[in-house]
C-alpha cells in the first residue's frame, strides 16, 4: 500500500496546533512583527527563515514565552497561550548554545528537567535511558559535557529538551555552532528523531539550506511580515517574490517587460537582443515591467549554438569549481551575467569550455519563473 504524503495543511479538516492569529509586536517605535497570521500543524518540521532581523527569533519567543504579545492572539492546541507563563506552556526551549550544566554527567543534564518536576525515580531513569537510546548516547552517559564533541553536545541539548516530551520544540539556530559536515549529518539525524517522536518541531534559521533538508514546510521572512509559507520545493521552484527568489538558492534574475503571446510570454529584456520566451500561470498585461528568475542549473552552456527556444551568446567571465558541479558567470551582449551550472563528469583537464571562451547559454520556456514588478 502506498504511502500517503504528510501534508495536513492542504487538509481543511485538519486543526492546527500553532496558531497566530493577527500577532504583532512593537519595541517602543519598532514594530518586530506586523500582523502575522500563521497556521503550523501538529508532527510538522517547520522553519522560520530570513535574514538578521527579520522577526524570526521574536516569533519563537511569543511562542516560548519569553516575549509578550502586543496584539493579537497565539493558540496551542486549542488554547489561548498569551497570559501563560513560560514553565506552565507545553514547550520546550533549545538554545544555540546548549545551555549544558559542565559540572553535570550527560545522563544527570538530561534529568535535570524531570528531577525539577519531582517525577519518580524509576520513572526518571526510564525516561533517561530512552532519550539516551534515541540520540545514541548512551556510552557518554556517565562523560562530562566537556568530555564529548560539539555534535555530540547539540545531541544531549536536544536529548534534555525531549526528556519531557513537550508538545512543541523550539530550535534556535541549533547547528550553527557545528562545522559544515558535521552540520549536515546532524540535520538528518534531527529529521529522524523529529520523526521517531512525532513532537512538532519549529526552527529559525537564517541558513536556506538547513531550512530546505530539514522542514516540512518554510515561512520566509522579512521585516516582521510573512513572504512566502509553502513546502520547500514550492519556496525553490515557484516563488513568490523577487525577495524569495533572490533569497534561496542561486538565481539568475532578468528584468524586463513581459508581453502575452499564444500560450506564453515574450519578454524583451536588452536592445538588439531576442527576447526571452516563458511561461507563467499569472497573467500579464502587454509591456508590463517583470523580473524573469531562473535557476542556474537550469541553464546549459555550450560551444555551438543549443535547440532550445532561448539562446544566447556570451563570454566565459568566471568559473566557480565547486567539484561536483562548475558554476560559469556568463557576460552577454549589453552587460548581463547569466550564472550556468555544469556536472563535473569530466576530470579539470579534460574539460571543454575555460575562462574568456565565446559560448551560447540556453534553456527551454518552462525553466524560469516570470515575476511581476
Amino acid at each position: 500500500m502506498a504511502q500517503t504524503a504528510f501534508a495536513p495543511w492542504d487538509d481543511p479538516d485538519e486543526r492546527p496546533l500553532i496558531e497566530f492569529r493577527g500577532v504583532s509586536k512593537r519595541f517602543g517605535d519598532f514594530t518586530a512583527i506586523d500582523d502575522l497570521t500563521l497556521n503550523i500543524f501538529e508532527r510538522e518540521f517547520f522553519a522560520l527563515l530570513g535574514p538578521s532581523g527579520c522577526g524570526k527569533t521574536t516569533m519563537m519567543r511569543m511562542l516560548a514565552g519569553f516575549e509578550s504579545v502586543t496584539e493579537g492572539h497565539i493558540w496551542l492546541g486549542g488554547q489561548d497561550i498569551i497570559d501563560i507563563p513560560p514553565n506552565k506552556r507545553p514547550v520546550n526551549m533549545m538554545f544555540q548554545n546548549y545551555a549544558l550544566f559542565p559540572h553535570l554527567s550527560i545522563w544527570e543534564n538530561i534529568a535535570f528537567g524531570l528531577k525539577r518536576e519531582g517525577r519518580p525515580k524509576d520513572e526518571i531513569a526510564a525516561r533517561v535511558d530512552e532519550m539516551l537510546r534515541l540520540t545514541r548516547l548512551g556510552r557518554f552517559a556517565k562523560r562530562k559535557p566537556h568530555q564529548i564533541s560539539g555534535g555530540q553536545r547539540q545531541r544531549v541539548a536536544l536529548a534534555r529538551s525531549l526528556a519531557k516530551a513537550p508538545k512543541l520544540l523550539l530550535l534556535d539556530e541549533p547547528l550553527g555552532a557545528l562545522d559544515r559536515k558535521l552540520r549536515e549529518e546532524t540535520q538528518f539525524e534531527l529529521m529522524d528523531i523529529q520523526e521517531k517522536t512525532g513532537t512538532t518541531f519549529v526552527i529559525v534559521t537564517h541558513d536556506q539550506e538547513e531550512a530546505m533538508t530539514v522542514a516540512s514546510r518554510i515561512a520566509v521572512m522579512d521585516e516582521g511580515r510573512l513572504v512566502q509559507v509553502a513546502t520547500p520545493d514550492v519556496i525553490y521552484e515557484a516563488p513568490a517574490s523577487v525577495y524569495v527568489a533572490d533569497f534561496i538558492g542561486d538565481v539568475n534574475i532578468v528584468e524586463g517587460r513581459a508581453t502575452p503571446e499564444g500560450a506564453g510570454l515574450r519578454i524583451d529584456w536588452a536592445e538588439g537582443q531576442a527576447p526571452i520566451a516563458a511561461r507563467s500561470d499569472s497573467a500579464f498585461a502587454r509591456g508590463q515591467s517583470c523580473h524573469f528568475a531562473i535557476r542556474p542549473e537550469k541553464v546549459t552552456i555550450d560551444t555551438e549554438r543549443p535547440d532550445r527556444p532561448n539562446a544566447f551568446r556570451g563570454k566565459v567571465i568566471d568559473i566557480a569549481y565547486l567539484g561536483n558541479i562548475s558554476t560559469y558567470h556568463v557576460e552577454l551582449a549589453g552587460g548581463q551575467m547569466i550564472k550556468a551550472q555544469m556536472v563535473n563528469a569530466r576530470r579539470l583537464a579534460n574539460r571543454q569550455i575555460t575562462w574568456d571562451d565565446e559560448v551560447w547559454v540556453g534553456f527551454t520556456e518552462t525553466a524560469g519563473v516570470v515575476l511581476e514588478g
